[in-house]
């Protein structure tokens, strides 16, 4: 199966002009093309997109993921070192995971103190009524 670009940008999320940029980077192999010369991204063009995109979510720089698409190109050879990136980005990833569970701990923990003074605050009619409807 074949999409021109502008389906290639809607399936996935990215759009026309960062597809183009991916590609002008090297992030992303040249499209085949069809009979008129348009862009046809394939299904497996569009999983490595996917891919990318899941990169960039998790805070790899575009440096990286150059590196990467690279090494990419290099078949199996270059496996330890793309999987030295990969576990790299894991470790960043679990750093961040824990630095947000952190923040959503302090988050609850005030929360449940202003629920609680909220109810305090009801049960003495320290609240008008519409506030506690």
């Amino acid at each position: 199966m074949s999409y021109p670009i502008a389906e290639a940008a809607r399936r996935s999320g990215l759009s026309i002009d960062t597809l183009r940029y991916y590609e002008r980077i090297k992030l992303v192999d040249p499209p085949a093309r069809d009979a008129a010369g348009r862009r046809a991204y394939s299904d497996d063009d569009l999983a490595w997109l996917e891919f990318l995109t899941k990169l960039r979510t998790t805070g790899m720089p575009i440096k990286m993921m150059r590196e990467y698409a690279q090494l990419r190109r290099h078949g199996r050879a270059a496996a330890p070192r793309r999987m030295d990136i990969l576990v790299e980005q894991r470790r960043s990833v679990r750093a961040r995971i824990a630095e947000l569970q952190s923040c959503l701990d302090v988050l609850d923990y005030k929360i449940d103190n202003y629920d609680r003074v909220c109810r305090e605050l009801v049960g003495t009619g320290g609240l008008r009524e519409e506030i506690s409807a």
